[in-house]
């Protein structure tokens, strides 16, 4: 059963989803605390580089199936048109100001 995204508790990572699904980059960086960063299957990665190839080029796509450690961490079905669909985790780290300062990404 998915999850809406409006009703995703924590509201950084609403926003985050929101952005992934709309393709809005601009959004998606508004979102990030200066310096963050970000793993994918642990190990940490280039945050520009892998948002540019795993999201945005390629049409990324969340579909989140469940969430837990007050909505700042995720299950969910993520597609883009370089891997098709996988399920995948993603946990969050926002600051006191609620801008995302890392987030990691992997197979679930």
């Amino acid at each position: 059963m998915t999850i809406q995204t409006t009703r995703l508790s924590d509201p950084a990572v609403r926003a985050f989803v929101t952005a992934v699904n709309a393709h809005d980059r601009e959004a998606f960086l508004a979102l990030l605390a200066p310096g963050a960063t970000m793993a994918d299957d642990g190990s940490d990665r280039d945050l520009d580089e892998w948002i540019d190839r795993e999201i945005f080029s390629s049409h990324g796509h969340l579909e989140v199936d469940n969430e837990s450690g007050g909505g700042r961490r995720l299950l969910a079905r993520y597609s883009n048109d370089t891997w098709g669909e996988m399920r995948t985790r993603w946990s969050f780290t926002v600051d006191d100001d609620g801008r995302i300062s890392r987030f990691e990404t992997g197979q679930a």
